[in-house]
């Protein structure tokens, strides 16, 4: 062949040259014999360099990029000479076969230039056995003409030459190939059992081809090992579980097709390993019996599920499949019944003596299953029961709602009352336990067994609850049924039987009382003892409910509302005295505020019947009540203790009482407890004693608002009886606490008084006490609101501080505007009607109303101010410096200024 082609340039220059037709078959099937593809002009220079170096690829390439628009045969004749010259050029073969493939591809399967193509990648393959891409690019135009044969062949030599790391990009063409539809089954089966060798964590892939070829018995087989082995990962992340209830609804839904794999005992393995989904498992495994046609098989897996599962879900599930199988048995049955017709003599004799029945039996059971399927629905509330009884057997709700179920059926209520009580735990139970006992019996006495209902309760008091209170409850009931079955003695001789303390051990001292068991402890209970004592005051004797009482009180369990009963009970029966130190019991067992109630008993009795026949012993209860009593809690004894003496005592003793309660109560009650202390004063010993209440209490050091209105109403009471300098004293001490802005009413108030009552001078000092206390009240906000201003100064200017002389200029001049404003806004307004008093060395000016061009607020204390300051100063040692001749030379004319000027003038001159 080599020497062929090398003499081809030579035979087509000869016939070039001898202009004869030429004829030319080569291997690849090409036909030349049209004069264009002869060589051309451009082709002569790569022709004379080929001549001189046939062994160059890149001249052979670049001859071939030339000829790109050449015709196709043309460049075939190029692409043989090329790679008959240069056969290890993979290059060369890969270009040439890509062209002749891509080609190909558009003829038919049935052309010849498939297998000339095919003879081409034989040819190519002698050299590039090792070039992966020549061997896909062979292998897809094998696939491309359907030979299987061929592409299995192919494949495995493709196999064999490569190596392994390679073998990825040909099983990617195989498989693709054996998954078609006209590849033969078994050959796939086989292939992909070699593949599983190559990459046995593919197995899934096998797996769905099996299921699309049909072949479910191997699917079951596959799946089994895959689900066995533990190291299997699966690459489409499926778990195990996934994986398993794959394979139990292959085996389920195909299982005429199984036959590999023992399928109830891998369903039920399934089961007990997989707890999440037993309901869906079994329904697998009852459909795997119905496909089967084993009906009754299947029915039984049903009711075994039901009575197993321990969750509502696959309860649901499994009724619904299992309705579903019964209806539509039913249907079928009701159908074919309808289709056939009996036989005519069977429908007309209706007697036989049932020696015939196997050979006249039709199999007609249509009621028969129509029964069956009443019977499962009615009941479902039952089987649910017992799934939830089955999640937690000690939940009492479950157990209750179950016995209602059987309300028609006593027997089974008796069953399941016994079931319930044998099956629930006290220490594990949900719910109240000894409610099933209760119950229990109940149900006996009911049904009229009363003897039954006794051994119930009987069983149920040496139960361990968790629970004093479940035992008492259960003694109660027990006592409560001899209380309607009449036996009033039984019920106290059990009452008796209940609390008795039970013996100790000798030599066993119990430190921790919880730890005894609840037989130990119930003869504590309060609502045991409860019940006994009503009924020893109905049914027993004085003596024996005092008995009751007082052990109770001994046991120290008593509450305050016992000891109310006690007393009460004694009182009914005239044991007064007895019942007194029942009080003083109870007194003593608890404090404040459990002891409220007896002590508000224990003194209401107490007067209401001696009255002031024991008015000292009174007095002692009282002061000791008083003594134990808190605070916040203390006024309304006061209140009793006061209504005592004014009643049976003395009025004396009934005002330090009151004394002593406007100290202790609390601050908030003080003032309401003043103003009925000063009346209660009032009435019995006038007004001097009124007035020392009222001092005495603004002496202390109560809160300011209520120091305000002690004021205010003693003001009042001085105002009444005409002493004004006195009223006005109380209420220049009570402004110190009045807010202008929030007190209105205090300052309108004493306006009112001084309009009454008071002068120029009078009024012209509540403005300015007014004045005073606003700007005290201001600058206190003032400074609250600027206490960080220092601080934030400092951090942000550290390094330039100012002076304290400074700072103390600020503040007063800030103190000044802020005065002035008031002067100006107090003494803007004008008071209508206004008497002016007459002053001495006025020049006889006559009273008179104030005249509209004089300003009545104004303010001229300059000497006054003088004379005062004279005043303070006597006493007192003042540091003295000598002062400038200056300021004594104009000492008239600033005498001369000061008379016109205003106070807040003189006083900017007197601190400069």
């Amino acid at each position: 062949i080599g020497a062929a082609r090398s003499e081809e340039p030579w035979t087509m220059a000869k016939h070039q040259r001898d202009h004869r037709p030429l004829t030319y078959s080569s291997e690849a099937g090409i036909n030349y014999a049209d004069d264009d593809l002869l060589p051309q002009e451009p082709d002569l220079v790569f022709e004379a360099e080929l001549i001189r170096n046939p062994k160059l690829p890149s001249l052979w390439s670049r001859y071939l990029d030339a000829r790109k628009d050449a015709p196709a045969k043309r460049r075939y004749i190029i692409f043989e000479r090329a790679v008959n010259a240069l056969p290890g050029s993979y290059k060369l073969w890969h270009a040439y076969l890509e062209e002749r493939y891509q080609a190909a591809r558009l003829l038919r399967i049935t052309d010849a230039a498939h297998v000339a193509l095919n003879n081409t990648f034989e040819r190519a393959l002698v050299t590039m056995h090792k070039m992966p891409k020549i061997w896909e690019l062979y292998l897809n135009f094998l696939v491309e003409q359907q030979d299987v044969t061929s592409v299995r062949q192919t494949s495995d030599r493709a196999l064999a030459s490569l190596p392994v790391t390679q073998h990825d990009r040909i099983w990617t063409i195989y498989l693709g190939f054996i998954r078609q539809n006209g590849v033969p089954v078994d050959t796939a089966r086989r292939v992909y059992r070699r593949y599983l060798k190559f990459e046995p964590g593919h197995a899934e892939e096998y797996v769905e081809f099996l299921k699309a070829r049909g072949r479910w018995d191997e699917v079951a087989e596959r799946l089994a090992k895959i689900v066995n082995d533990e190291t299997f990962q699966s690459l489409a992340g499926k778990s195990k579980h996934e994986m398993w209830l794959e394979l139990c609804e292959i085996v389920a839904t195909h299982p005429e097709e199984v036959d590999c794999l023992d399928v109830d005992s891998m369903i039920r393995g399934g089961i007990r390993k997989f707890t999440d989904e037993v309901g869906r498992l079994w329904t697998c495994l009852a459909d795997f019996y119905i496909r089967r046609g084993l009906f009754e098989k299947a029915r039984d897996v049903y009711e075994e599920g039901l009575a197993t599962v321990i969750t509502v879900r696959d309860f649901s599930l499994i009724f619904d499949a299992y309705t579903q199988f019964e209806e539509s048995v039913l249907s079928a049955k009701m159908e074919s019944a309808a289709g056939g017709a009996l036989d005519d003599d069977a429908e007309k004799d209706g007697s036989h003596c049932g020696s015939d029945f196997l050979l006249t039996d039709s199999g007609d059971d249509l009621d028969l299953r129509l029964a069956r399927l009443e019977f499962l629905m009615s009941r479902r509330p039952e089987l649910l029961s017992s799934v939830m009884l089955r999640q937690n057997p000690h939940n009492v709700h479950e157990w209750r709602k179950r016995i209602a179920l059987f309300e028609d059926d006593p027997a089974r209520q008796v069953l399941t009352f016994t079931e319930a009580v044998t099956s629930v735990d006290p220490s594990k139970a949900i719910g109240k336990p000894h409610a099933l006992w209760v119950d229990f019996a109940k149900f006996y006495e009911i049904h009229g067994d009363v003897e039954n209902s006794r051994v119930v309760f009987e069983k149920a008091v040496r139960v361990p609850y968790s629970a004093v209170d479940d035992l008492a409850t259960v003694w109660c009931e027990w006592g409560e049924l001899e209380l309607r079955q009449q036996n009033f003695g039984g019920a106290l001789s059990l009452m008796r039987r209940a609390t008795t303390e039970p013996p100790r051990s000798p030599g066993l001292q119990q430190t921790n009382s919880e730890l005894l068991p609840v037989q130990g402890r119930v003869f504590k209970s309060l609502k045991l003892w409860t019940f006994y004592c009503d009924l020893e005051e109905s049914l027993g004797s004085l003596d024996s409910a005092q008995a009751v009482y007082n052990r109770m009180i001994d046991l120290r369990i008593a509450s305050p509302q016992i000891i109310l009963n006690f007393a009460l009970l004694l009182q009914e029966n005239k044991l007064f005295e007895e019942s007194y130190k029942v009080y003083e019991r109870g007194i003593s067992l608890f404090k404040f505020p459990h002891c409220r109630e007896i002590w508000q008993a224990y003194l209401k009795d107490f007067v209401s019947r001696f009255g002031s026949k024991k008015l000292e012993r009174a007095r002692d209860l009282f002061e000791h009540c008083i003594a134990a009593v808190p605070s916040k809690e203390s006024k309304p004894f006061f209140l009793e203790y006061v209504r005592l003496e004014e009643e049976h005592g003395l009025a004396r003793r009934a005002m330090d009482i009151y004394e002593r309660a406007c100290e202790k109560v609390p601050n908030d009650e003080k003032l309401d407890l003043y103003e009925l202390y000063a009346s209660r004063a009032m009435d019995s010993f006038g007004v001097g004693k009124v007035r020392n209440i009222y001092e005495a209490a603004i002496g202390q050091n109560l809160p300011d608002g209520v120091t305000k209105v002690l004021c205010t109403r003693h003001a009042r009471l001085e105002r009444k009886l005409g002493e004004v300098d006195r009223a006005r004293g109380l209420y220049i001490h009570a402004s110190q606490f009045a807010n202008p802005q929030q007190e209105s009413e205090f300052w309108e108030e004493w306006n009112q008084f001084e309009i009454r009552h008071g002068n120029e001078d009078t009024f012209r000092e509540m403005l300015r006490i007014k004045r005073s206390v606003s700007a005290s009240f201001s600058q206190m906000h003032f400074n609250m609101a600027t206490v960080e201003l220092p601080s934030r100064a400092g951090n942000s200017d550290s390094g330039n501080l100012q002076p304290p002389v400074n700072a103390r200029r600020q503040e007063s001049e800030a103190l000044e505007e802020s005065m002035a404003e008031l002067e100006r806004g107090g003494l803007s307004d004008k008071i209508e009607g206004f008497v002016k008093a007459r002053t001495e060395g006025g020049g006889g000016v006559a009273v008179g109303v104030v005249s509209s061009i004089e300003d009545p607020d104004e303010i001229d204390i300059g000497d006054e101010e003088v004379e005062e300051d004279g005043n303070a100063g006597e006493g007192i040692d003042v540091e003295q410096t000598l002062l400038p001749e200056s300021l004594f030379s104009r000492d008239g004319e600033v005498g001369a200024r000061d008379k016109n000027a205003g106070a807040l003038d003189r006083f900017k001159r007197q601190k400069l």
